[in-house]
């Protein structure tokens, strides 16, 4: 019913705002539609960005996880290398430690290359190497027992037999290259620590390349991560590196160790791929994949769509504010010409229903020489021929009758002088003078916003009346005066005492300003501190004199009044009246440099006067 209400009122018999109305709806559906469509196309070219930065992060990964492997490929090269190394190895996994020991006391071993055979010291000095590797593993097929080696110098031999533990089962299976610590190996060594990845390499007699057992290396996850260093400035999301079997053997957001991933499914779907797939749009995730299929991992990188928005919101800000300003002006435009043809045809059928009643002397005062002034020109060629036929016709005489002048007696109000002082004020621009004009105008603005009476006055109400008694002093003295206000939009609600800041304004404008100077400046900066509002009012002002300002403190701190200093003396004396004396206002001020006022109130709720 509103809109056919609306449309009767103001479109059915009003054929321009019919012609409005169309055009600004044409004009709004292909900007919105336009918009949108670009939106759409610098949206996708966004998240195709920030998805390569994170493909790149993916294959920085796998890099990294490749090199470890070859690492541990490199170490098993070089054991096979160094033949008494080799020996030493072999004699260790076939004989118990105190056999090794004594095999090493007996001399039975030849030091052949520039780094020691001995096995302990091997293995320690590539602890000491890779700062990533978290414990060294030879297990024996053998004797079914393990050696273990920690990179504080601890070795353990351990019996991992098969009546003891599953682990030679677990050395038995086809596993891959790279995956999470068994649980019975882990069981074995009392290792629990979630962030881990093993690398298994087997090692095989050199000579007869029968299988010797295992060589199981745990690496610490949080290596993985220095090779995200390089984009950690600009990666969104985060990267997991999941096993054949689902563990998490990197997460970069540190939530999913001994967890279930909750893309493993997806992840085990592709684990025939080797290659990085399409980014896919998973449970408002963005996920993108890369499998190894030789070494059995999968690197899962996943982006909340939430987080991915944000990097195009300021692009997405950006096309909405073109867009209302486009809107904007494809409306306003064409309707204030609209709206002015509008007019001046109202101001014709006005005219006509004058003439209809009998006001012949009525005349459209339309100078302009385009279809509706042709017609204004008409009718008023016609009146003119009218009236001289009228006056022919009954040569009478028209007599003016005496207009009683009636003087009636009203009581000046605000209402009337703000009318006065609009009406001197446009006589002032019209006449040129607009910087009287704007005086004008500041004038009786803040007049009516002193005298008129509101229920809750806020910090806003009183930097208005700042502005306005400054303004009207930046006119005046044009070009050796400026000022600033600074006002969080946060703090405009809170209430304040009315004129407590502006008499210190006023103060500075009477007593401070220098008019030989052309850099005077006053700022006025609002900040909170804790529970306390403060506002700094600061000048480059005469400043005042050490003694002088001596008696101005103690003026304000004077219990009883002494018709001195009115105007700071009423705030200070207000400020502390209703607040508590911690409140009020201070001064500080050197002479020749200006004066600093400083105006607190309680960042709590209060009533503003």
């Amino acid at each position: 019913m509103k809109i056919v209400s609306v449309y009767n009122n103001f479109f059915k018999n009003n054929m321009f705002m019919k012609m409005l109305l169309i055009f600004s709806m044409i004009s709004i559906v292909t900007i919105i539609t336009l918009s949108y469509i670009i939106f759409l196309s610098v949206s996708d070219s966004t998240i195709r960005r920030e998805l390569a930065i994170q493909k790149a992060a993916m294959e920085s990964v796998d890099r990294y996880i490749h090199q470890q492997y070859e690492s541990v490929q490199n170490m098993v090269r070089d054991m096979h290398q160094n033949e008494a190394l080799s020996a030493n190895i072999s004699y260790l996994m076939s004989h118990t430690y105190a056999d090794y020991v004594q095999h090493l006391t007996n001399g039975y071993y030849a030091n052949q290359d520039d780094y020691s055979a001995d096995v302990l010291k091997h293995f320690q000095n590539i602890m000491d190497r890779n700062a990533d590797i978290h414990q060294l593993m030879l297990y024996s097929a053998e004797r079914q027992d393990m050696s273990m080696f920690s990179p504080n110098k601890q070795f353990k031999k351990l019996d991992t037999s098969a009546a003891h533990s599953y682990i030679p089962d677990v050395m038995a299976m086809e596993t891959p290259n790279i995956s999470a610590p068994n649980y019975w190996i882990r069981k074995e060594i009392n290792e629990w620590s979630p962030d881990l990845y093993a690398i298994r390499v087997p090692i095989n007699n050199t000579q007869t390349l029968r299988n010797l057992g295992q060589f199981l290396v745990f690496f610490d996850s949080a290596g993985i991560g220095n090779a995200l260093d390089s984009y950690e400035s600009n990666f969104k999301g985060e990267i997991v590196v999941l096993s054949a079997k689902g563990n998490v053997l990197f997460d970069s957001s540190s939530n999913y160790y001994g967890k279930k991933y909750p893309y493993v499914e997806v992840a085990d779907s592709l684990f025939d791929q080797t290659e990085m797939d399409s980014m896919k749009k998973e449970k408002n995730m963005y996920v993108n994949k890369f499998v190894s299929a030789d070494q059995g991992y999968v690197i899962v990188a996943t982006v909340p769509v939430e987080e991915m928005a944000e990097a195009y919101a300021g692009i997405r800000n950006t096309i909405i504010s073109i867009s209302i300003i486009s809107t904007l002006f494809a409306v306003l435009v064409p309707a204030f010409f609209i709206i002015n043809f509008a007019k001046r045809t109202r101001r014709i059928i006005r005219f006509t229903q004058k003439v209809k009643y009998g006001n012949l002397s009525a005349r459209i005062d339309d100078t302009r020489d385009d279809e509706l002034g042709q017609i204004s020109h008409s009718f008023n060629d016609m009146l003119d021929e009218l009236n001289l036929y009228i006056e022919r016709v009954y040569k009478a005489e028209i007599k003016q009758k005496e207009t009683e002048l009636v003087a009636l007696q009203a009581r000046i109000n605000p209402h009337f002088l703000y009318n006065t002082l609009e009406v001197i004020r446009m006589r002032a621009i019209s006449q040129g003078a607009r910087d009287v004009g704007e005086m004008i105008y500041s004038l009786s603005v803040l007049f009516k916003s002193l005298v008129q009476q509101k229920k809750n006055y806020t910090l806003k109400d009183e930097m208005e009346a700042c502005r306005l008694y400054l303004e009207l002093f930046r006119i005046r003295y044009k070009d050796i005066f400026t000022y600033t206000i600074q006002l969080d939009p946060v703090h405009n609600q809170h209430p304040v005492v009315k004129l407590s800041l502006q008499p210190i304004i006023e103060n500075y404008v009477v007593h401070g300003i220098q008019t030989e100077r052309s850099d005077n400046k006053l700022s006025i900066v609002v900040e909170e501190i804790g529970d306390v509002l403060q506002v700094e009012v600061r000048d480059n002002g005469k400043g005042i004199d050490p003694a002088r300002l001596a008696e101005i403190r103690e003026e304000l701190d004077r219990p009883e009044e002494s018709g001195q200093m009115f105007g700071l003396r009423s705030v200070h004396s207000r400020l502390r009246y209703l607040y508590g004396p911690e409140f009020g206002m201070t001064i500080e001020s050197s002479l020749g440099e200006g004066t600093l006022i400083r105006v607190r109130y309680p960042h709590t709720e209060g009533t503003g006067v």
